[in-house]
């Protein structure tokens, strides 16, 4: 299950001194992930996924965030810095969820 994607990268408010950096999956794909994934979910509700921005891949986790009704996927500093990501500018996702 693959999704292509444009989102703002906002920063976690509560860990905002540390700089933890977010994009909100959009609410059709996260809901779509919920219906077919949701039984595979582990820990707080994570999903193991495969995410590709620029020409940049790596492994982590998407988890849900019920306040915006859609998944967070974090983007850790080393791809903000190869891909030259700004919090509040636009990043485009490939997002492949492995938990199905």
């Amino acid at each position: 299950m693959t999704f292509d994607f444009e989102a703002p990268l906002w920063l976690w408010e509560a860990r905002r001194a540390e700089r933890w950096t977010f994009v909100s999956v959009p609410e059709d794909a996260s809901d779509e992930i919920l219906e077919r994934a949701g039984a595979f979910a582990r820990g707080f509700g994570s999903l193991r996924v495969e995410v590709t921005v620029g020409g940049t891949t790596w492994r982590t986790s998407i988890f849900p965030d019920g306040g915006k009704r859609a998944y967070s996927l974090p983007i850790k500093k080393a791809v903000r810095a190869a891909e030259g990501l700004e919090v509040g500018g636009s990043v485009r996702v490939r997002l492949r969820v492995l938990d199905v």
